[in-house]
């Protein structure tokens, strides 16, 4: 175990906040745990997450050592788009999370494809292969490396804005204009650690559009990445006012059927290591977004025409 101390100088509000806003790198729902198990201590006394630390308060957080997690593979089945010597790609379903975690262990992609095939190892021991990652409840297409070469020129390429990804997302609200696109930077979220948002200070984000489809309170839309950001679609979406369906984090309360966001990886394209080949990829809408599009069929509008 470590420790880390500060000397509260403003005041901010509750014990946890307050911790938060000093040591950044930990998340508020992990420093509410540190606080229940009886790690933090105001002054040397032991305080509830509601206290609020005046000025001149020491505050001394003790950090547990970090849980190992042992890794394994599993025989969970893939559905595999495409495999040669250096890379997979692989339809994701929606509910899966791409590599183990704290509270995710196993059950992953990662866990899935270890007990496939050999994997790359540049991004450490919990995210060999990945590449890139799309949200637990977001579906679709991922490119995975089987070897480390194949690895750095994936992930050039992604850096260099080469690779095709265009996603099929449902959000609320009736589109007026058939495409455009978003500019918006993007970073963590000031007021909710779990959130990114569009923030003056944030990455460059360029998300394009196209409406496929009109319903009444909702558009399909086929939108294409120019850059990679964290929650990229679903931050831009909420941004401009028309937030992915069923998204539990940036959209309103569950207004279909069914569980995590109508947002699926569509159509990847990518130049393949070692032939320079260019391939493209397309995997079908799972059937739970098949459903809901039936489901809203006899509310439909109009296509772009585009």
């Amino acid at each position: 175990m470590t420790s880390e101390t500060f000397i509260v100088n403003e005041k901010i509000g509750r014990l946890d906040k307050t911790i938060v806003s000093y040591l950044p790198q930990h998340s508020r729902s992990q420093i509410s745990e540190w606080i229940k198990q009886e790690l933090v201590t105001v002054n040397g006394q032991l305080k509830k997450p509601k206290y609020t630390p005046v000025i001149g308060d020491e505050v001394t957080v003790t950090i547990p050592d970090p849980v190992v997690i042992d890794l394994k593979p599993e025989n969970i089945p893939l559905d595999i788009i495409y495999e040669d010597d250096d890379l997979l790609v692989v339809n994701k379903p929606k509910g899966m999370v791409v590599h183990p975690s704290v509270g995710h262990e196993n059950g992953t992609l990662v866990n899935a494809l270890m007990y496939h095939t050999p994997l790359s190892q540049i991004n450490g021991v919990f995210r060999p292969g990945i590449v890139h990652r799309i949200d637990k409840d977001t579906s679709g297409l991922l490119m995975v490396a089987k070897n480390d070469k194949a690895h750095e020129a994936l992930s050039a390429d992604l850096k260099e804005k080469k690779n095709l990804r265009e996603y099929i997302a449902l959000v609320h609200g009736e589109f007026k204009e058939n495409s455009g696109t978003i500019k918006a930077p993007i970073g963590r979220s000031s007021s909710d650690r779990k959130k990114q948002a569009v923030v003056p200070n944030g990455r460059e984000a360029v998300t394009h559009f196209k409406v496929l489809k009109r319903y009444v309170g909702y558009t399909l839309l086929s939108v294409k990445l120019e850059t990679g950001r964290t929650h990229q679609i679903r931050v831009h979406m909420a941004y401009i006012g028309h937030p992915v369906a069923g998204d539990p984090l940036y959209g309103p309360k569950k207004t279909l059927p069914g569980n995590g966001q109508y947002l699926h990886a569509h159509t990847l394209g990518l130049t393949q290591p070692t032939s320079g080949k260019e391939l493209i990829f397309e995997a079908p809408l799972p059937q739970d977004f098949n459903d809901v599009l039936a489901d809203l069929e006899p509310y439909s509008n109009q296509t772009s025409e585009d």
